[in-house]
This record gives structure tokens, C-alpha cells and sequence, in this order.
């Protein structure tokens, strides 16, 4: 199925962690923290500037890995972990990157499902590692069906 993937990585992507779009993240998600948003508060931080709520990450673009072709819909989402060396800082760049590091089935009740692992990794500018995050996808037997696999 998928297992010709893993090891796949897409090239690096810059993401910039834009002001903005920090306090709307930290608005979604509930959390107005003033570390988030209030710029005083940043300043007088250990970091000297506001710093990005913890799943920030999920909105970066990661780039494409070629020949991994799965639909916008129907996928479930099974789960994420993410691991920090240091926060992501307002106003920076950070590369980004993903990788397959795994995929296998299991049968279900709704019949066989496929899980990707996905590695999303965010470096800065001279490829010092900011943060890890582990994902699973979990692709169902009608999606599944849809994509012939």
C-alpha cells in the first residue's frame, strides 16, 4: 500500500511565526495568554518577545512528499505529540519538513484501516532543531476504496 513511503521526506518549507496569526491561533484554541499576545508581557519574558501556544505548528506548511496522494477529506485524525528543544518565537522563520516513518493496517469494525506516521520537524535558520512532532493518519476502508489502494 503505502509502505513504499516510508523514508519519504518532503523538502523544507520557510514559515514565518507572524504576530497575527499567533493571536488568532491563541484565540481558536482559547488560551490568551499574555505570553501569546500582549507584547510588554514578551519583552519581559525570558525570550524578549510573545512565543507561539504549543500546537502552533499545526498551521505551518510542511511541503509535499511526492507520490503521496491522500484526499482533503475523509482522513481521521488519530494522533500528535510534540516535543520542543526551545518555543517558537514571534517573529522568526522556521523550516519545515515531513517525513514518513511508518505505515501499516489493522482490521476494524468498519473493515481494514491504514495508519501513516508522519515526523514534522521545524529548524531554524542554520538547521538547529526547534521542534518534533509525531502524527498518525488514519485512512478508512471507504477512503481507502476511493483512493484503490
Amino acid at each position: 500500500m503505502l509502505k513504499d513511503l516510508i523514508g519519504k521526506a518532503s523538502i523544507k518549507v520557510k514559515n514565518t511565526v507572524e504576530r497575527g496569526a499567533v493571536k488568532k491561533f491563541a484565540e481558536a484554541i482559547g488560551d490568551m495568554h499574555p505570553i501569546y499576545i500582549d507584547e510588554e508581557t514578551g519583552k519581559r519574558s525570558r525570550y524578549q518577545v510573545n512565543i507561539a501556544p504549543p500546537t502552533y505548528p499545526r498551521v505551518f506548511d510542511y511541503g509535499h512528499i511526492d507520490g503521496l496522494k491522500l484526499p482533503n477529506k475523509g482522513l481521521i485524525h488519530g494522533e500528535e505529540a510534540y516535543h520542543y528543544e526551545r518555543p517558537l518565537l514571534v517573529g522568526e522563520d522556521v523550516y519545515c519538513y515531513t517525513k514518513i516513518t511508518d505505515y501499516y493496517e489493522k482490521n476494524g469494525a468498519h473493515g481494514e484501516m491504514g495508519f501513516l506516521v508522519l515526523e514534522n520537524n521545524g529548524e531554524d535558520r542554520n538547521g538547529r532543531t526547534i521542534f518534533t512532532s509525531k502524527s498518525v493518519v488514519i485512512i478508512t476502508e471507504a477512503v481507502r476504496r476511493l483512493l484503490k489502494l
